[in-house]
């Protein structure tokens, strides 16, 4: 009984192992469900030293700008004071929540919705007598606003840039011959979806194999 109970384990954990190598190297149904974040390969994939928050500007026909952030039944607010679209780090809900808003709100015909980051060091966000105990220069926050993406009022993605901090790792190794060589030199064991082999390079050049257009960052944004 034993053994059989244990052959039984190992069959479940080794075919949920399987579930989720497929679906992360093909990137299909990655993300069609909550339950799969226990399947897939990214559990605890990164902590980023910035802080992030997102804004939604629709652009109307007149060249009116409209903010829609935050919808008029308040915002969805689960740890802090961080929104929903917060916590989506990479944008698979931007456009159905800028649009869910538009919908049950009044305004002119939509030309498209820009959805802006706000990045800024992590550090400023701890205490001021705990920053005065650590750091000797003054405690002043600056944030970095780029353009993260652009959306048709269909929620159709036109524009699909990096996070501001991925963008600068990005010009780090364009600046960078031996960066680049190894860049080339070094080639992914698999990588069968076509998003997944886009490189950081394309982020400034041209277009992904989507048809999303993928540009680059200019500070003035």
């Amino acid at each position: 009984m034993a053994k059989r109970l244990a052959i039984g384990f190992m069959s479940v954990y080794f075919s949920m192992l399987s579930l989720g190598v497929l679906a992360h190297t093909f990137g299909v149904g990655n993300v069609s469900s909550p339950l799969m974040y226990y399947f897939v390969w990214d559990m605890f994939c990164g902590w980023s030293a910035h802080e992030y928050r997102y804004h939604f500007i629709a652009e109307g026909e007149s060249g009116t700008y409209y903010d829609v952030t935050h919808g008029p039944w308040g915002d969805v607010q689960l740890f802090g004071s961080p929104t929903r679209a917060t916590y989506d780090s990479v944008g698979n809900a931007f456009g159905p929540i800028a649009m869910n808003v538009l919908k049950h709100t009044q305004h002119e015909p939509i030309q498209c919705v820009h959805i802006i980051e706000e990045a800024w060091p992590k550090k400023y966000n701890i205490p001021d007598y705990l920053w005065a105990s650590r750091f000797e220069e003054p405690k002043e926050k600056f944030s970095y606003h780029t353009r993260r993406m652009i959306v048709n009022p269909d929620s159709t993605v036109i524009v699909d840039q990096p996070n501001y901090p991925s963008w600068l790792y990005a010009q780090t190794v364009h600046a960078n011959p031996r960066l680049q060589a190894d860049s080339r030199r070094g080639k992914p064991f698999y990588a069968v979806n076509p998003e997944l082999r886009q490189s950081a390079f394309s982020y400034s050049q041209g277009t992904s194999d989507s048809g999303i257009q993928r540009t680059g960052y200019s500070t003035s944004e």
